[in-house]
Parts: C-alpha cells; sequence; structure tokens
C-alpha cells in the first residue's frame, strides 16, 4: 500500500468538495428560480433520474422531495427504457442527473419524455452537451475537477449535485409554506414523527392509573395512594377535581425532617401547592423539555383549562411512547 499523508489527502478532498459547492452557489442564479418555479407549478409528480453514482444521488433526492412534500419518484433510466418509462406523464417534470450529459441511456430517455410532453431540468457539468439541449432548463454545476487524484471517480460533483437537489426541495418546502406538522404526516414512524404527532393526552395517565387524594386525607393515605399507583406523587383535589396541590416523595422526605409523628397530619398542610402542569392537547415533547428543564421528579400534572385534574405524565412514559 502507498505511503501517504492520510490526514492531508482528507483535508484535500474536503477542500475539493466545498470549492465545487461554492461553484455551484455562485454559477447558478435565473436558472434556479425557474426550475423551482416548474416543480412547483407541476400538476403531475418529478421523476428523478440518472444513472451509475447520478443515479444513486437521483434517488437521494426523489427521496428527500417526497420527505418534504412534494411527489417524486426515483427512475433509473436504463430500466425506464425497458417498461419502466410509462411512470413518467405529460404533466411530470423529469430531472436528470448526469455530469457529462452525453450518456446515450439517460438522453434516450429524455428523447422519449420530451415526446410525451412531460418537462425536463438537467442537473450537469456540460450546459453545451445533448442532455442539456434536450431539457428545458439546465442547472450547470460547472464541477470539472473531482476529488478523486485521477479526476475520474465522481465525487465533487455527485456532492455538488446532492446538495443542489437539496435547495430544490427546501426552496420548495419553503414556498409551499410547509410545516412541521406535514413533515410529520410523511414521518409518522420514526423518532421525529412521534415527537411532532404524539400529545400528551395520548400517552398520560388517567382513570384508575392517576393517583389522588381529598385534602382532608391523612398523610397515612396519602403515602399508600402515593405507593400503589408508583409514580412518586399523588394529586390533591377538591370534589369537582380541581387540582389544590400535589403530594410527592421529597415532600414526603421533608416532612419527615420536620414532624416525628406523621399519622395525624393533613395532606392539604404538607403538599406543594402550584405544582407545574402542562394541558393534554400539548405536544408530549414539550412535556419532555420542561421535565429535563425543571426538577420535578421527573412528573407532570396534566389539567384541563379549568384546573381540572385530568391526567399525570411521568418521564417514563414519555421513555415508553418512543419520544424521548
Amino acid at each position: 500500500m502507498k505511503k501517504i499523508d492520510i490526514l492531508k489527502e482528507m483535508a484535500r478532498v474536503i477542500d475539493v468538495e466545498i470549492e465545487a459547492l461554492k461553484s455551484v452557489r455562485s454559477n447558478l442564479g435565473s436558472q434556479f428560480e425557474d426550475a423551482v418555479r416548474m416543480i412547483g407549478g407541476a400538476k403531475g409528480q418529478v421523476v428523478v433520474t440518472g444513472i451509475g453514482k447520478s443515479g444513486i444521488i437521483a434517488n437521494k433526492i426523489a427521496a428527500t422531495f417526497r420527505s418534504t412534500g412534494t411527489q417524486a419518484i426515483f427512475l433509473h433510466a436504463s430500466e425506464a427504457l425497458h417498461g419502466d418509462i410509462g411512470s413518467v406523464g405529460r404533466h411530470d417534470v423529469m430531472i436528470a442527473i448526469g455530469k457529462s450529459g452525453e450518456t446515450n441511456e439517460l438522453n434516450d430517455l429524455l428523447r422519449f419524455v420530451k415526446k410525451s410532453g412531460a418537462r425536463v431540468i438537467s442537473i450537469t457539468s456540460n450546459a453545451s452537451s445533448a442532455m442539456a439541449k434536450l431539457s428545458d432548463i439546465v442547472l450547470d454545476l460547472n464541477v470539472h475537477h473531482e476529488a478523486c487524484p485521477l479526476n475520474l471517480a465522481p465525487t465533487a460533483s455527485t456532492t455538488a449535485a446532492l446538495a443542489l437537489g437539496d435547495a430544490l426541495a427546501v426552496a420548495l418546502l419553503d414556498a409551499r409554506g410547509f410545516r412541521s406538522d406535514d413533515f410529520a404526516q410523511h414521518h409518522p414512524g420514526g423518532t421525529l414523527g412521534r415527537r411532532l404527532l404524539v400529545h400528551v393526552a395520548d400517552i398520560m395517565r388517567t382513570g384508575d392509573r392517576l393517583p389522588r387524594n381529598s385534602p382532608d386525607a391523612l398523610l397515612p393515605a396519602a403515602i399508600v395512594e402515593m405507593t400503589r399507583k408508583g409514580i412518586g406523587m399523588t394529586c390533591i383535589v377538591d370534589d369537582k377535581d380541581k387540582l389544590l396541590g400535589i403530594f410527592t416523595d421529597g415532600d414526603l422526605r421533608r416532612t419527615l425532617e420536620k414532624h416525628d409523628m406523621i399519622k395525624n397530619l393533613r395532606v392539604a398542610d404538607v403538599m406543594t401547592r402550584n405544582p407545574r402542569s402542562i394541558a393534554p392537547e400539548r405536544l408530549a415533547a414539550e412535556a419532555a423539555q420542561i421535565l429535563e428543564k425543571q426538577s420535578l421528579g421527573g412528573r407532570l400534572v396534566v389539567l384541563s383549562p379549568e384546573g381540572r385534574l385530568v391526567g399525570a405524565l411521568t418521564f417514563h412514559d414519555l421513555l415508553a411512547a418512543g419520544v424521548v
């Protein structure tokens, strides 16, 4: 194996790719705006295509479009010529990626696509190529030097194409007013989706799982309720379930320090008044932030707008729901 300065080579590769990104940023202007408007105004879907390493980048760009609210598919150029071209309709926009713009399969595909009435955006480093001439809009990467020392392996050019695809997707996201709720609808299965979709009401403890005592309850009864429900506290409520306070294991320790005899103490006399609470319609992720920032013993009461106790939430509940 040839001896090289590995860290120096790493820095050189990254510097080449940074320069490629700078070239894209400075080289594109109105063409990029036109591309965003074309995609945003299309009645059909976005079809992203390429071959080889460009095909891998095209697949990722299509996935980014989908996750940010733009209907998109990836179509391999060679497979398209053997039956899959039927997935492209006349209202679609095709984004074709190819550094040289002279790949035969890709250009053959574009000729058929143009005949169907679909529009074409090309991402290339050869603005005078056959692919560029077949396109309605040309996004010229202007990347002619790869990070590969032989200037052969697609490296800087694929990095630039990927960044340009991200820029298109994010510009469309912003133009369409895509919100975090919309993003969550496209990611319901992952941690991100759970953080954006799960509300306090979905996972809070209610009914028989919710510890509660009246203000006149004696401390032994409150301790039994707190132990039986297993969340280290009990909620003190009036006869209409309005929260008056909470009694926690921390309150119990402080009470034992001050009193030799506790069995005749009323829980209302030693409870914590005005505890921090959250509404049931709030996101569970917000409850997690409250618990992380404040010393609340890993639990939170849930109140209605009228101050009525409707639930309780623990950090363990958030963990079990996959919110944290």
